[in-house]
């Protein structure tokens, strides 16, 4: 069976449907983050990219597990619990972000799972409570539909690079603050503090890592793109070479990253290939500027070692 295509995904084209997705993500993120027991760096709150859309998996509340899911075939917010119990409603263009909030705790009262939440966006330029959020209110079905394919495809590179390492690493998660799609490898060392940093950060950066992901593009990147960065960054790591050729190095309010933009992957002769030398030269320019172990760190079992020696040689 021939591979979909990726579909083009240009941010002008959605961007008021982006922010409006963005912020329902935030409310059930939230949802989550208050019923989900605690892990570390964080990895309690994301999201997941399932068949249909993304969810929250499993959260407990008065004694009965549930999970939230953004149907995005169907176009659905969609509550299962372990006691068999279904509900849900529609997200069409018009619903905005405050009715999607009022929508989303009335949804909860009725199978007694509704939980209090900061009620205010978090990590972003938008700042409106959610209840008072009327502004936001754009969905365009076409385009959500293939913004979730692509975190889809991508989903399945990132799990399969995965793969090729045994070291510490985080799962292929959403995080709903920033709408990112990420994986996390980590060197086992632990980091510096984050001088004047908060807590959600300074737990995030605890230990020395390596970070991917894929983002629809915000404010200042106005399009999709795909990027690493190394933490703490490390000397020397922006002379390094990265692949494929449209790859590059960008000062970031954030720090250093390695970004490609999404059309170059989307349009290369072999996406998956041209998004995994991507993946493996980031890691590569951060592992060897860190001097981690990376002998250590790589798996014995995947990929097949032909398959791994052929990509960094494209780096020679």
């Amino acid at each position: 069976m021939t591979e979909r295509a990726l579909p083009e995904l240009p941010y002008e084209a959605w961007e008021a449907t982006k922010h409006t997705l963005h912020l329902y993500a935030q409310i059930v993120g939230k949802i989550k983050l208050a019923t989900a027991a605690p892990r570390n760096h964080w990895w309690s709150v994301p999201l997941y990219v399932d068949v249909r859309g993304l969810t929250t998996g499993r959260m407990t509340r008065n004694g009965t597990s549930f999970d939230l899911t953004f149907d995005l075939l169907e176009h659905r917010l969609v509550l299962r619990t372990d006691t068999g119990a279904g509900d849900s409603f529609a997200l069409t263009d018009g619903l905005s972000v405050a009715a999607f909030d009022e929508r989303v705790h009335e949804l909860l009262r009725r199978h007694d799972l509704d939980v209090a939440i900061r009620e205010q966006p978090f990590g972003i330029t938008i700042t409106t409570p959610f209840p008072a959020d009327s502004e936001h209110a754009s969905y365009d079905r076409e385009y959500v539909e293939r913004f979730w394919r692509v975190l889809g495809w991508t989903g399945g590179v990132f799990e399969e690079f995965a793969g090729w390492y045994c070291g510490k690493q985080s799962p292929v998660h959403l995080f709903w603050h920033s709408f990112d799609l990420a994986y996390t490898r980590f060197s086992g060392r632990r980091a510096a503090a984050v001088g004047g940093a908060d807590a959600v950060t300074q737990e995030a950066y605890s230990h020395e890592l390596v970070s991917f992901g894929f983002w629809p593009g915000d404010d200042n990147v106005r399009a999709p793109s795909f990027y690493s960065y190394t933490a703490p960054e490390p000397p020397g790591i922006r002379e390094r070479e990265l692949r494929p050729d449209e790859a590059h190095w960008v000062d970031a309010a954030t720090g250093l990253l390695a970004l490609l933009d999404y059309e170059a992957v989307r349009t290369a002769d072999d996406p998956r290939a041209a998004l995994m030398s991507f993946l493996q030269s980031a890691y590569t320019a951060g592992a060897e500027a860190a001097a981690w172990p990376q002998e250590d760190l790589m798996s014995s079992f995947c990929p097949p070692p032909a398959q791994l020696q052929q990509l960094l040689a494209a780096r020679r």
